[in-house]
């Protein structure tokens, strides 16, 4: 018998069906060890010697490894092809001998691109041992990542209450986001005219042209800065004579894009699909790992993390095929396609991402996918598919025109754009970020000298605009072009700026928050170096240097650790006023916007000779007067006011409080306050104030007086019950929004607006719930989501909404959903593989206890109990003590 280890359950089931009866194939659920989350973990004095501890699920991995290979005839370890699968392949090899099982056991690596049966049966025979030098890469990537966080965490907890922890490509990628909010702060408009003909030929054929020239000089887009300019021009057109000058055609051609690689391919379906990186992601990984294909289960696609952008000889010609067959011979190009990556620091190491067997029309395979997973096959197809097609001809016509009008003449240009033939258009087109699409429509026969009628003249004002937010697809583009972290990394640290609340997604664009602002700023003001795009960029280029065996891992973290170890020290002495100030600095555009009156921006509004500056307070930084306490002037730190409008202060207020307005039929203050559970709104002041939290995925920004006095009027009658005629009412409670009538509750879908949710629709989840259909609170059970059943047991798996957060089950094991995975987007898929996990853990140690007391006596039942608070009781100090452990933890994945 021969053990193959790879990294997932649905890995492990496709290729145990390809390599049959003599081989057994496991999964190791990724990585099964990792750095502890403690002090030393990563020991510089040592000359950066790790401490590799296995993980809970890790241990049980080990164990079903080690016994399977007993007697076992070799080793095969087939994880993923890259820098991350060679080092789970290493940990599993240390791991197996610290247990001392591997003795005289063969131990052979083998990697393949795609999960095919061909793919796999040729991978075994050409086994090779493990790559040292990407495992040496993967730990210097590891301790650097471990360093920064349990090293800067700290710093940014003690000089930046609020704060969150700081890792390595993160805090880099934050600092683009906040970078760009700042040029769209600072930016000033610019006015500028257009001037457009719309003229016509003698056989009535419409265009416009533009404006481009006048008296022998050009006219550039910005030029007309001026109303009365532009209307002196418009005069003169409108009395001027119009005819062309040339008329040129030139042939051109567009030429198709390469196949997708990791970041492309998430850009991409953000743009089309409106799939988030990590989402996108999580279905390629389906693809990948193997999909069950009219009873065959295979991979559809290859290996998704990836920076190259080649195909297999193969593939290209199995491409060319499905092109001749699908869009006619004209569409195949005489010469195969050859791309190369124009990525920084690329690696191409593997293929692009492209689908196993091109002959599989997303078509045909649609209804073996879900939904989901369908649509993003069909744009790797296409991608795919398009690469190889002929080129797009084009033709281009420019017209010069001249208008005269007595002495002066005036330019104009007219062009147009026909496309000859579509080649690679007829598929598919990539989408565009923030560029207007430049493709222009066919203008009317035209030859020079003719003379042209004027029908009209539009002079239009304009303003330039500040550059755009980020989307994700374009910060992934960003950090691409810059080299900043690599393909496998980018999902997840978008996932950890939103998480961490250092940046919030609005309209699909990336606002960074202030406490991220606030992070940025000190980091560019004690630890600028370590924010710098080229200072990181050079430091992934190095690690890739590690894994192509040219330095050594540990020269490079000597390197590292000499002057950020020094740079750590300095802050140990920072006063808080020094950190103040630089961030007054830096963040003065945004929090201390310009007044227009020629004012000081920072100075106090109450008292009139204090000077405003940043403070920091239990809940995170606010704005506050120098004169404190003698001037209580407060606000927050957002510039912007209740509706987006002027100051929002809050005079003789406290840190953290927003006064919105008064209510009109109290008199009392209304006011926004960041709480320890979150921000609330609350009415007036005393010991029990009216309150009420602001629901999950509300900005607080967005918070005015009328939605706070809404929010506050909670519980509000919504309907009254068709049966009992009692009323149902909508609230927030610890667990969020939900509707009521008397003992039953219901939980209100993200969808639905707790302040604005209709008697219909909250009659039908009270009935629903009542008859057995709903979930959530008390009366009757959740059915969930079902989504299908389990192949090995057949039983239904479904997705409910638990206490603690969403949860699959089958019935009989519940398996909590990961932070990263909502409860509409789980697959039954990704299900199966988080309840297989569940099972192979164990059951929990509540479970356990709750088992073991079951079966005591119950005359025991009493003294038990006085025995176990007395216990408890006395373990409160210690509980205490490890708290900083918690932090720790945190700090050390920050990474």
């Amino acid at each position: 018998m021969k053990v193959v280890v790879v990294e997932s359950p649905a890995k492990a089931k496709t290729i145990n069906k390809y390599l049959g009866k003599d081989y057994e194939v496991l999964a190791s659920f990724g990585h099964i060890r990792d750095l502890p989350a403690k002090d030393g973990s990563v020991d510089p004095e040592a000359d950066f010697r790790m401490i590799w501890q296995l993980e809970d699920r890790g241990s049980k991995r080990v164990a079903d490894i080690a016994k399977a290979i007993k007697g076992a005839e070799k080793l095969i370890l087939a994880t993923d092809p890259d820098r991350e699968g060679e080092a789970i392949s290493w940990h599993v090899v240390e791991a197996l001998r610290e247990k001392k099982v591997l003795k005289d056991i063969p131990i052979e690596r083998v990697t393949f691109n795609a999960i095919t049966k061909d793919a796999v049966h040729t991978a075994m025979r050409q086994p090779r041992e493990i790559d040292q030098a990407l495992v040496d890469a993967y730990m210097a990537r590891r301790a650097l990542d471990y360093l920064v966080g349990f090293n800067l965490s700290p710093v940014l907890w003690r000089k930046l209450p609020g704060a969150r922890s700081a890792g390595r490509v993160q805090s880099v990628a934050l600092r683009l986001v906040c970078d760009r909010e700042l040029e769209i702060e600072t930016f000033k408009a610019r006015e500028y005219w257009s001037l457009i003909a719309t003229l016509a030929t003698k056989e009535g054929g419409v265009f416009d042209a533009r404006l481009v020239g006048a008296d022998g000089k050009k006219i550039t887009r910005l030029d007309i800065g001026k109303g009365e300019e532009a209307e002196a021009f418009k005069r003169d057109l409108e009395l001027a004579t119009f005819g062309v000058a040339t008329v040129e055609a030139k042939p051109a051609k567009r030429h198709p894009y390469p196949p997708f690689t990791t970041s492309t391919l998430q850009q991409e379906a953000s743009r089309k699909l409106g799939l988030a990186p990590a989402q996108t992601m999580r279905l390629a990984q389906r693809l990948y790992e193997g999909v069950d294909i009219g009873g065959e289960t295979v991979g559809l696609i290859t290996y998704m993390r990836t920076d190259g952008v080649d195909m297999a000889p193969e593939a290209v010609q199995a491409a060319r095929r499905v092109i001749g067959k699908e869009y006619g011979e004209r569409y195949v190009p005489g010469v195969p396609r050859k791309y190369t990556t124009k990525a920084k620091n690329a690696q191409e190491a593997h293929e692009a991402v492209r689908p196993t067997d091109m002959s599989r029309l997303p078509k045909y395979v649609a209804k073996y996918l879900e939904p989901e997973q369908a649509r993003l096959y069909d744009l790797i197809w296409t991608r795919t598919i398009a690469s190889q097609m002929e080129s797009a001809e084009l033709e281009r016509t420019t017209v010069d025109i001249t208008a005269r009008v007595g002495p002066r003449q005036l330019d104009l240009r007219a062009t147009g754009q026909v496309v000859k033939f579509d080649g690679f258009l007829t598929l598919y087109n990539e989408s565009k970020d923030d560029e207007a699409d430049e493709d222009e429509g066919r203008l009317p026969p035209m030859k020079a000298g003719d003379s042209l009628e004027r029908r009209r003249i539009a002079a239009t004002q304009h303003f330039t605009e500040p550059p755009p937010r980020f989307s994700e697809a374009s910060l992934v583009k960003r950090m691409e072009e810059l080299g900043i972290g690599r393909p496998s990394t980018y999902a997840a640290v978008l996932q950890v700026l939103r998480d961490r609340e250092y940046v919030r997604i609005d309209k699909k664009r990336l606002v960074p928050e202030d406490k991220g602002r606030i992070v940025t700023a000190f980091l560019e003001s004690f630890f600028r170096r370590y924010v710098e795009y080229d200072f990181t960029a050079d430091l992934e280029e190095q690690l890739d240097r590690v894994s192509n065996h040219e330095i050594d891992w540990k020269q490079v973290m000597r390197d590292f650790w000499r002057d950020f170890s020094a740079a750590i020290a300095e802050t140990k002495e920072l006063r808080t006023t020094e950190v103040l100030e630089s961030l007054n600095e830096l963040l003065g555009p945004h929090i201390f916007p310009d007044k227009g009156d020629g004012s000081s921006p920072r100075g106090c509004p109450t008292c009139g000779t204090g000077q405003l500056s940043l403070k920091l307070g239990k809940f995170g930084a606010f704005i506050g007067c120098s004169n404190y306490p003698e001037c209580k002037y407060t606000r927050q730190l957002a510039a912007t006011g209740v509706n987006g409008e002027g100051d929002a202060t809050s005079e003789g207020g406290q840190p953290g409080v927003k006064v919105l307005g008064d209510d009109p039929d109290t008199g009392q203050q209304v006011t926004l306050r960041d709480g320890r559970f979150g921000p609330f709104v609350q009415l007036g002041e005393g010991e029990k104030p009216k309150r009420s939290s602001i629901p999950k995925g509300t900005s607080p920004s967005s918070v005015d007086l009328e939605k706070a006095l809404k929010l506050l009027a909670l519980p509000r009658t919504v309907a009254m019950h068709p049966e009992s005629g009692e009323p149902i009412l909508a609230n927030i409670g610890r667990y969020g929004p939900y509707v009521q009538h008397g003992k039953t509750y219901a939980n209100i879908g993200k969808d639905d607006d707790v302040l604005e949710i209709g008697a219909n629709r909250a009659i039908d989840l009270i009935i629903a719930k009542e008859s057995g259909a709903g979930g959530g609170r008390r009366g009757a059970a959740d059915p969930g989501r079902p989504l299908g059943d389990d192949p090995t047991s057949g039983k239904p798996i479904v997705v409910k909404a638990g206490r603690f957060g969403p949860y699959v089950t089958d019935g009989e094991t519940n398996a909590t959903l990961p932070r990263a995975v909502s409860a509409e987007a789980v697959t039954l898929a990704e299900a199966i593989e988080l309840l297989v996990a569940r099972r192979a853990a164990g059951p929990s140690k509540k479970a356990r206890g709750r088992k073991t007391a079951t079966k005591k006596p119950a005359a025991a039942k009493k003294p038990a109990a006085k025995k176990t608070a007395t216990k408890t009781a006395a373990k409160k100090p210690a509980a205490k003590k490890a708290a900083p452990k918690k932090a720790s933890k945190k700090a050390a994945k920050a990474g």
